[in-house]
């Protein structure tokens, strides 16, 4: 299946991103790079896109093991190595899952099989990064 994205440039250090749903994002650069900070840095946007795709498999498995959560996040703490082209080589990944009657073993089963079987972005991530996984749960 081909994917095909558009990306403008608008002037300066921004651009615009089309999508395949339809919704546009804006990148640029920090004012330090002659930027306006009007928009995702591209990195940044790598671990968005990580922790996005991971979000969605957790998501769509909870509903489909009808756990009861009240929400989860997902924080992502990445390494950019210091030599061009600068690069994650280490990428860990937390999730967090709040509410009062969680079920643990199942939610971690649906961390698993996302991590494991379903995020292709995580599988392209493992390409080059480290991945540590972390999973923690918070009672009301």
């Amino acid at each position: 299946m081909a994917v095909q994205v558009t990306t403008h440039w608008l002037g300066d250090m921004r651009f615009e991103s089309t999508n395949p749903s339809g919704h546009n994002l804006f990148i640029d650069a920090g004012e330090e790079n002659g930027g306006k900070s009007e928009g995702y840095r591209p990195k940044a946007l790598m671990l968005a896109g990580l922790a996005g795709c991971s979000g969605l498999d957790v998501a769509a498995l909870i509903k489909k093991m009808k756990l009861e959560v009240d929400t989860f996040k997902i924080d992502t703490e990445a390494n950019l190595t210091d030599e061009h082209p600068k690069i994650y080589d280490k990428v860990a990944l937390h999730f967090h899952f709040y509410g009062a009657n969680l079920n643990e073993k199942k939610l971690q089963r649906a961390v698993d099989l996302s991590i494991e079987k379903y995020c292709g972005v995580m599988e392209m991530f493992r390409k080059f990064s480290a991945l540590t996984i972390q999973t923690h749960f918070h009672s009301n």
